[in-house]
């Protein structure tokens, strides 16, 4: 049995797409190929702000991104959630910057598991998704 500090409620998962509004989407380029670009699109249509986080620091879906979690959160403060489409071994360095941004929330997508970095997160008092799509769960928590 997924321990739910580290992967997550439905009931969290609820909270964090009824409840906020600033979103980090950690790994969000433009490139429509890639997983981040439509999730992100589909986090934006249910009134999200959603912030790209990528070394390029591309505009995408018309919001201008930025190459780091500090960068963003300097600019535009604390981010409710900060929503990591990087592998897994690369993943744990994200959420750190995220614990030390004031996040309010990690989520990690889909087979990002990083159990470590998940624990951090939650002992530094963050809410944690681990190994879930919010446009999945958009869809089945929220019809």
């Amino acid at each position: 049995m997924r321990d739910p500090l580290l992967y997550g409620t439905d009931a969290d998962a609820d909270r964090l797409l009824r409840d906020t509004s600033l979103w980090f989407i950690v790994g969000l380029g433009n490139s429509p190929d890639r997983a981040a670009y439509g999730v992100a699109l589909t986090l934006q249509r249910h009134g999200k702000r959603i912030v790209p986080i990528h070394p390029r620091a591309e505009v995408v879906h018309g919001q201008a991104g930025y190459p780091s979690i500090a960068e963003a959160a300097a600019d535009l403060g604390a981010p409710d959630v900060v929503d990591c489409f990087v592998r897994a071994d690369r993943v744990g360095a994200f959420v750190d910057e995220a614990i030390e941004a004031g996040a309010g929330a990690v989520w990690l997508q889909l087979d990002v598991i990083d159990e470590a970095a998940a624990q951090r997160a939650a002992s530094a008092g963050l809410t944690v998704i681990m190994d879930r799509c919010p446009a999945i769960e958009l869809r089945r928590l929220r019809p």
